[in-house]
């Protein structure tokens, strides 16, 4: 067996293809295992049927999660009407014969348009939501009741884009902690013959897209050959929708130390609005946030993410360790 090369710790962000029949802890492991070291998280789980879009954190990026959370999400999906299933995918058991129905896309498109918007939508008993500190699949796996209540999400375009028999396709776009599983087992009740999502995949978090993500297989070669940091996006290039200043060494050990700090306006250049193909035209979900600021020192590294407390005052809200 080859012998993977020891790589160096790794700061940034990694964005890998999924593949279906994998959860999304076994890819951070493997991932691990790849980069030598085990200091990596997710942005946001897939179901283990789901493929596409899984955000990995490493090293310093894992302080930047927490301005992730209200990013927004695209998917295309199948779902196949006829019938529905305990774990409402198509890896659950079905709760009935196959009605076999005869699907109508204008009736469809009036369905799944009552979905758009800011809705209520019940998680589904298979799943990670917690009920009393336990998650919810493991109390329905062993058939003991699972009640979870309502929450509110956001779904901002729901649109069918094809019919095939019992199966129709759809684009969705939506916000953090919505269940593309209960949309189509609520779209199921709706157009009376129930259904269940047949297909996912994830094609965009934010600014991260289908089109920036390698497979296990093509990681495990640039591993190999001792170019993985190829494959990440590095601090510097992370959260470029916030303005950023850059700062005078002085200045830089008060931040360090977690300081309030002044800066002029001269000093602050505008984020990038402009997002990738296929990415959402807006990143964000959710309400107001503040104007968060990215920090930058003079040799050109993040060194932290700050807020407004006054005109001009910021304060550091995290602060990254300078690299080794």
């Amino acid at each position: 067996m080859s012998r993977i090369p020891k790589q160096p710790p790794l700061d940034g962000i990694l964005v890998i293809d999924k593949p279906s029949g994998k959860t999304s802890h076994d890819v951070v492991e493997s991932v691990r295992q790849l980069a030598g070291f085990r200091g990596i998280g997710h942005l946001g789980t897939l179901d283990p049927q789901a493929t596409g879009v899984l955000v990995l954190a490493l090293g310093r990026a894992t302080r930047l999660a927490r301005f992730y959370a209200e990013r927004r999400k695209r998917y295309t999906c199948a779902v196949r009407f006829g019938f529905e299933t305990d774990t409402y995918d198509a890896d659950g058991e079905a709760l009935g014969p196959d009605a076999a129905p005869a699907l109508n896309a204008d009736e469809l498109a009036a369905y799944v348009a009552r979905f758009v918007g800011k809705i209520q939508q019940t998680p589904p008993a298979y799943s990670a939501k917690k009920i009393r500190g336990r998650p919810a699949h493991e109390l329905a796996r062993k058939n003991k009741p699972v009640k979870l209540e309502p929450v509110e999400v956001e779904v901002f375009e729901f649109r069918l884009t094809g019919l095939e028999g019992s199966v129709a396709r759809f684009v969705v776009e939506c916000g953090a902690g919505t269940y593309i599983r209960s949309l189509a087992h609520e779209l199921g009740k709706l157009q009376g013959s129930g259904a269940h999502l047949a297909e996912i995949t994830r094609t965009a978090v934010g600014e991260f897209t289908l089109d920036q993500a390698v497979s296990l297989g093509d990681l495990a070669l640039h591993a190999r050959a001792g170019r993985l940091l190829e494959r990440v996006i590095p601090l510097e290039k992370l959260l470029t929708d916030l303005p950023r200043a850059t700062i005078l060494p002085v200045i830089e050990k008060r931040v360090r130390h977690g300081a309030k700090f002044n800066l002029t306006l001269a000093q602050i250049q505008p984020g990038q609005t402009n997002v990738a193909q296929n990415a959402p035209a807006q990143l964000d979900a959710g309400d107001w946030k503040p104007a968060r600021l990215r920090v930058f020192s003079q040799q050109g590294q993040l060194i932290a993410i700050a807020e407004p407390v006054v005109p001009r005052t910021y304060q550091p809200v995290v602060v990254l360790e300078a690299a080794p």
